[in-house]
């Protein structure tokens, strides 16, 4: 679920903290830029492991700061595809049910990963497992808010996200027929987009509310601790016609 990765960066520091030791100073500095961002194919960004190499500083001209190329690692999250991840769910919608690890809030089960058969319900806004008893009939299973859920990550979609700027002020359209709605129209799509989300499924056994599988579990046993006092008095009684 978390990975180590190696990277590389030219860390800026600025003179104000010239009293501090240079390692320290370039610890703060890199978990100030990374921590808690995405880095595009690499996963979110914890917290800083170790510095691996420290080059030399410089001063550039017309900067008071320093500027050191540093090699260093980075504790990362990014769950590989097949793991098994327990969290919470945050909220259910036509899309899926949204999960969250309590630092990462972009996981969805999709309804074509949930058990089957299940279905959405709109008054509840929360998904329902249809689950098949013996006799023919089914018993609803909710989804609630709140409830641990066990999940498998089936896939993960990184997206490159363009910085945010101030907002376009109106202009004269153009000859070639561009304006300044249709500039806004397509930064505020971009604001939307999510730089790292997980997809993840539950459509197999042991998967979903921890809650069901518990009390099937506890059902199990205590049918299994029936059938042993049942053996044993059976044993008895053998052992007493004996003699």
């Amino acid at each position: 679920m978390f990975v180590l990765a190696e990277l590389k960066d030219n860390v800026r520091i600025a003179p104000e903290l010239f009293g501090l030791k240079l390692p320290e100073a370039i610890k703060d500095e890199i978990n100030r830029k990374l921590a808690n961002k995405v880095l595009l194919n690499v996963g979110l960004c914890i917290a800083l492991k170790d510095i691996v190499k420290l080059g030399d500083s410089i001063i550039l001209p017309g900067d008071g700061a320093s500027h050191t190329e540093v090699n260093f690692r980075y504790i990362v999250f990014r769950p590989i595809i097949g793991d098994v991840i327990t969290g919470k769910i945050r909220s259910c919608s036509r899309e899926g049910v949204h999960i969250t690890l309590g630092f990462f809030d972009d996981i969805l089960i999709p309804p074509s990963a949930l058990q089957h058969p299940s279905r959405y319900e709109e008054a509840e806004q929360a998904w329902v497992w249809e689950y098949p008893l013996e006799d023919g009939n089914t018993h609803d299973l909710y989804m609630d808010i709140g409830e641990s859920i066990k999940f498998r990550v089936s896939g993960e979609v990184f997206e490159e996200s363009s910085p945010i700027g101030p907002p376009d002020q109106e202009v004269p359209s153009t000859s070639a027929g561009t304006s300044a709605s249709g500039g806004a129209g397509t930064s505020g799509q971009d604001s939307n987009k999510t730089p790292y989300r997980i997809v993840a499924a539950i459509n197999e056994s042991g998967l979903g509310l921890l809650s069901w599988w518990v009390q099937q579990n506890q059902e199990e046993d205590d049918e299994g601790g029936e059938e042993e006092e049942q053996e044993e008095e059976q044993e008895q009684d053998s052992g007493g016609e004996n003699e």
